[in-house]
């Protein structure tokens, strides 16, 4: 399909000028402003934040700029017209983009990958030929979600491969696109909650869940554990290393005595600080195992 993108630059007032698009009845924008990116980094008094990509400093040394995609040639035209026409202080450009080629080029770095020792990952659109003491999970992870290759799922992985046990309940805070769910199951487990706060990945979880013919796995919509009546023998948290810490505080409640606590989304440098917070809440550190510059975390609730 065509579609048209319509930049506006040369922008002094961004709240002025995204004022007058809604008063064009335009509500539907990228907002690309150097002062937002300023404000966020300024924050860390009352947030740290763990990771900032460097495409996202980047945005600091740009020129503001709004950009509107409208779907068809016709009506993307028009809509360009339109604004060219009414916001004439502003410099107004289109470009005629066909989507059929990079709507789906993200798939061709998404492979068969083996991210454990025997849990392979692989995407609904490959074939893959399994080998001895191999266990697949086939996934469709939509555009916006994990497909399983990052270093922490698979240190998440690889950790539940050494600790479950068949036939354990476990419990996946912060589920994603549902592979650490699914992996729990592929191991031996029947009992496997998955816990997400995004509605739409809570969908293709489900969806990866009936694909993997594993529906002992339940997925639901969540908070954390706010709420959740549920005891495991493993809770995994794949999040970051301050939604580990303030996990840490409730999780020992859904897990049975001797139960392992598997968490990871955690820097290297953040290691210690994460350590300690685990600890403070009863739990012992069996070990601490990194890949690049991420770590897993794994405690045991001896109480």
């Amino acid at each position: 399909m065509k579609y048209v993108k319509i930049d506006i630059e040369k922008i002094e007032d961004m709240e002025v000028a995204i004022a007058k698009l809604l008063d064009m009845g335009i509500s539907d924008v990228v907002i690309e402003d150097p002062a937002d990116v300023s404000d966020l980094l300024n924050k860390e008094k009352d947030y740290e934040w763990d990771y900032v990509d460097d495409k996202v400093l980047d945005l600091k040394n740009r020129e503001p700029r709004i950009t509107i995609y409208v779907e068809g040639l016709e009506e993307g035209l028009s809509r360009f017209n339109q604004v060219k026409s009414t916001l004439t202080e502003y410099l107004v450009s289109n470009q005629v983009l066909d989507d059929t080629d990079w709507k789906d080029n993200w798939k061709e770095f998404f492979k068969p990958t083996k991210i454990s020792d025997s849990i392979v990952v692989k995407p609904t659109w490959y074939d893959y030929d399994l080998k001895d003491g191999e266990l697949l999970i086939e996934i469709d992870p939509g555009m916006a979600f994990g497909t399983g290759t990052h270093e922490t799922t698979s240190l998440c992985v690889k950790m539940m491969e050494k600790y479950l046990k068949p036939g354990q309940k476990v419990l996946d805070v912060g589920a994603g696109s549902g592979i650490l769910s699914i992996a729990a199951a592929k191991l031996g487990c029947k009992d496997v909650l998955g816990v997400e706060i995004d509605p739409v990945a809570v969908e293709i979880a489900k969806e990866n869940v009936k694909l993997n013919q594993v529906d002992y796995v339940d997925i639901r919509e969540g908070d954390l554990t706010k709420g959740l009546d549920f005891k495991a023998n493993l809770v995994v948290a794949n999040l970051m290393a301050d939604l580990v810490m303030m996990l840490s505080k409730d999780v020992s409640k859904h897990l049975e005595k001797g139960g392992i606590y598997i968490s990871s989304g955690i820097l290297n440098e953040k290691v210690d600080l994460v350590s300690g917070v685990i600890k403070e809440c009863g739990f012992e550190i069996l070990e601490v195992k990194a890949d690049g510059m991420w770590s897993v975390i794994v405690g045991r609730k001896n109480e």
